[in-house]
């Protein structure tokens, strides 16, 4: 049985996003079926435009509506974002109870952490339930020593750690 490994994107540079798509283009290549959920994000990048073209392989997310900064936002506009996120989080938790697709990515989801809009032990709970031979990518800035400690792969400007080392092998459609 293939296992499907835990990878994280993070650091303060850019690509975190177009690294974790990266790896989902690789696996449509190989038949393999992508959704990506993504956070903090409402406004369509050019990326998130591409990949319209590969749906319904590759399918891209957004509960949230356009507007300002995080930083940027009044308490009430925070809290609108908030209930956005937890509907973004209720349907991770479906696509992993249903296996909807082979590479879920959540973009963000550590940004969201990192801005309190959700608890630690959400995103833990997102990764336990993860099914064996799911992929389950993760980006955002910070990644916490739990979330670390669950992970197979972290990447940030370079490689901090790799399966490989653990040794478990790439499984088909999908590069560590």
């Amino acid at each position: 049985m293939d296992k499907g490994l835990i990878q994280i994107y993070c650091g303060n540079g850019k690509g975190k996003t177009t690294a974790a798509i990266g790896q989902g283009i690789r696996a449509v290549g190989q038949g393999l079926k992508v959704i990506m959920i993504q956070f903090l994000k409402s406004t369509s990048t050019g990326e998130v435009i591409a990949l319209k073209q590969l749906e319904p392989h590759f399918k891209v997310f957004c509960f949230e509506k356009e507007r300002d900064f995080f930083w940027n936002l009044k308490e009430d506009q925070k809290k609108e974002l908030q209930n956005e996120i937890y509907n973004g989080m209720n349907f991770a938790k479906k696509v992993l109870d249903v296996r909807e697709c082979d590479i879920l990515i959540l973009d963000e989801i550590l940004g969201v952490l990192e801005n309190q809009l959700v608890d630690e032990e959400e995103i833990l709970t997102l990764i336990e339930h993860k099914p064996e031979d799911m992929e389950l990518i993760l980006t955002g800035r910070t990644i916490t020593s739990c979330i670390a400690e669950k992970s197979h792969y972290i990447s940030t400007i370079e490689c901090t750690k790799h399966p490989f080392e653990q040794g478990i092998e790439a499984r088909k459609g999908i590069e560590y």
